[in-house]
This record gives structure tokens, sequence and C-alpha cells, in this order.
């Protein structure tokens, strides 16, 4: 290879699909090769992708069935036959632990989908409008925040009705205000750069300049927001469920099923501690996975 060779530029993109691929693949390589570094986060990610491939497989994946009843194999001990144990109508823990993955990975994206988008967007206007709707904003979204959240969200399960969706919609409702001040921050920074001052100049609205100048700077910070709070509405929905206003019998919600087994901890231990185990193993996943990511797209954070 000659030195006109190692020198010359990179052939351009034939189109700007291609140069998009093009950026997309270069920052994908980038990002493995910063995870490789983290094996922490290696280990967070391997589980949360055990769940969603457990999730999606579950119906052939699952021993027995979720909800059949066996009155005969009652509180039986784990074994064998039954890994984690079976329940006080026999029905196989495993089982309804394959089957609840696929409610909590449902739950964690529906809200991280609503919270997501309505947390950036509230905290983009806020922060690149000021004036009297900032401070509107801001104030809504204080008195949000002044509430605990898990009280707020069972104030709205409660009033709203007992179910997997209104348990989504609860905790989607106390859940965006994080978002939305951590995009006003951002948002804060971002507009008074310089390019954001030359797209105004070259006459940018201002619907462009937030959609397309100023979101995007945003989102890195919020998706680690995200998963950081995944760990958070995973907790939170699993005692929404306990206290029996998530997903409702026979469904196999974590959460649920901890309250089930409760009343069976000192003789029948498994019946309560496994769904625990699912719950702190999944949250753990999603909190080792926040952290590194932080570390990742954050510089500020680097190690």
């Amino acid at each position: 290879m000659s030195a006109g060779d190692i020198l010359s530029p990179a052939p351009a993109p034939a189109s700007v699909a291609q140069g998009a691929v093009s950026r997309f693949a270069g920052s994908l390589r980038s990002f493995v090769v910063k995870l490789a570094d983290e094996p922490l986060g290696m280990f967070g990610f391997a589980v949360l992708l055990v769940l969603v491939i457990v999730a999606i497989l579950a119906p052939w994946i699952a021993p027995y069935s979720a909800t059949s009843q066996d009155l005969t194999q009652a509180l039986q001990p784990p074994s064998f036959a039954h890994w984690a144990g079976t329940d006080e109508f026999g029905r196989d823990i495993l089982s309804r632990l394959i089957y609840g993955t696929r409610i909590t990975i449902q739950t964690v994206l529906a809200v991280s989908l609503i919270i997501g988008p309505v947390g950036l967007l509230i905290g983009i206007v806020a922060g690149f409008v000021g004036g009297r709707t900032d401070a509107i904003l801001m104030r809504a979204t204080d008195v949000v925040l002044s509430f605990p959240s898990l009280i707020l969200a069972l104030a709205f399960a409660a009033a709203l009705g007992a179910g997997l969706n209104t348990a989504i919609i609860a905790i989607s409702l106390t859940g965006w205000p994080p978002i939305a001040r951590l995009a006003r921050a951002e948002t804060l920074i971002v507009r008074n750069t310089d390019y954001v001052a030359a797209a105004r100049l070259y006459g940018a609205s201002r619907t462009r300049l937030l959609l397309l100048y100023i979101a995007p700077m945003c989102i890195p910070s919020v998706v680690v927001r995200l998963t950081l709070n995944m760990a958070g509405i995973i907790l939170t929905a699993a005692a929404l469920g306990f206290l029996g206003l998530g997903a409702q019998p026979p469904a196999p919600e974590w959460g649920a099923m901890i309250s089930n087994g409760r009343k069976f901890m000192l003789d029948n231990w498994w019946v309560a501690v496994m769904p625990g185990l699912a719950i702190l193993i999944t949250s753990l996943a999603f909190n080792l996975v926040g952290d590194t990511l932080r570390d990742i797209l954050d510089p500020r954070h680097a190690r």
C-alpha cells in the first residue's frame, strides 16, 4: 500500500441513506468496542437479551402451562420436575416466571415509550422558549415531583381501576418529570451553542430548531436516564401488582406472585422467593446497563 493510498480520503457515500447507514455502523462498532471494556455492562446486556428471548419464546420454553391448576401438586418444593417448585394451586412457578417476563418487558417498554417522548418534549420546550412557558411547565413538574412516585401511582391506579393497562398509565403519569428536568437542563446548554445560533441566522424556525438541532443532542442523556429508571418502573409495577392494582389473576405477574406467596413464607419459601429473585435480577441488569450507557455515551462520566 502506497503513501498516497493511506492519505487518500474515504470514498464519499453514494446517497444520504448510505451515509446514514455508514455513520450508524461506525457508531455501533465504537459502542461495541467501549462495551468490551465494561464487564458488568456486558453482563447486564446479556441478562436483558436472555429476558427478551425468554419473553418471545415463552410458549415454547415453558415446561408447563402458566395457568393450569393441579391441586395434587400444590406447594411442591423445587425438584427436577418443578425447578422452582409449585404454588398453592399446583401451578409450576418457573413457567409462571417465564410468562411473567412478557408482562414485565411489556410494562417497561410501554412506560418508557410514553414518558420518554413526553418528558423530552416538555423539557426542550421549557428550556428553549423560557419565560412564562418555562415557569408554567416546571411548576407543573415540581407539583408531580413533590409527591412520592409510588404513592401517586397507587392513587392513579386506584382511581382508574385495577389492570395492567391502568398500571402502565399510572406509572407513566408519575415517571415523566425527571426526564423533563433533564431535557430542560440539556436544552439550556445546547440552545446557546454556535451551530444553533447559525441555524437561527439562516432562518430556521423554532420547530425546526427544536426537532432537528436541540432534541437530538438531548436524546442520549434521556436514553441513559430511561434505562436507569427502568429498574424503578419494574419495582413500581411489582408494588402495584402486590397490592392487587396491576395485572389481574390468573396473569403471572411477579408482584402478584409475591403477594400470593407471602402467607407461605415460613413453610414454603419458594412461592414468594422465586418471583422476588426474578425482580432482583432484572432490576440489577437494568441498573448495570444504565450505568454502562452513562459511561459510554456521556464523556463527563468516563472512567
